[in-house]
């Protein structure tokens, strides 16, 4: 493999949530999550995965915004509801490309992660730089995009922060969207259902995992 990654054992940066402002363990770091979405697509054959990191980008911080070479994002699935991942799509940076694994079964499961090069399922797409045009690739039925968009979280955090202060008793209608005008770095990919394996209900989560 080109990248030169497939030996790799990437290991967990934390277990604590990371969504957008409020994990000091990684906040301002190249492996905050800022949240992770899982729905069913346009086509209600497939399901989309969509993992952001790096939240709060203004548009001046959004031209020179980067994913981190060192940085592996991880989608895990379960599907036979014991709460360990059953597969797994991978995504790493490397020259301006995305590199895409899965799904696929893990080597390994838990704090420590193998990139998965050897995935029947494997892709890259240029990341789509700030201001351009989204680059879509798409692969034995899959399709796959990163790069920058718009955050599309939407929260008063300053009121939320009143109420739990016990300085207000609700959010103000129309609230103020703390997010708004700011950017993040989204993975996001498409896969048919069927690939996904289970009878019912998946549960899914997404982690960052750094070099060890």
């Amino acid at each position: 493999m080109l990248l030169g990654i497939g030996a790799l054992v990437i290991g967990a940066v934390a277990l604590i949530a990371a969504d957008h402002i409020d994990a000091p363990a990684v906040t301002g770091q190249t492996t905050d999550i800022t949240d992770f979405y899982a729905f069913e697509g346009e086509d209600n054959n497939n399901l989309v995965f969509a993992a952001n990191v790096q939240g709060l980008l203004s548009p001046t911080a959004s031209a020179d915004a980067q994913f981190d070479e060192n940085v592996l994002i991880e989608i895990n699935i379960d599907n036979d509801g014991d709460a360990v991942e059953d597969l797994v799509i991978q995504g790493i940076p490397r020259d301006g490309k995305m590199f895409f694994f899965g799904p696929v079964a893990p080597r390994s499961v838990g704090l420590n992660s193998n990139i998965e090069t050897e995935a029947r399922y494997n892709a890259s797409v240029d990341i789509t730089a700030y201001g351009q045009k989204a680059v879509i690739t798409k692969a034995d039925g899959l399709s796959y995009f990163a790069g920058l968009r718009d955050d599309p979280f939407f929260f008063d955090f300053g009121q939320f922060t009143d109420i739990i202060a016990g300085n207000a008793s609700g959010f103000n209608n129309p609230g103020t969207d703390t997010f708004a005008g700011t950017n993040v770095l989204s993975m996001i990919v498409e896969v048919p259902k069927t690939l996904l394996g289970g009878n019912g209900t998946l549960n899914t989560w997404v982690e960052t995992k750094t070099r060890q």
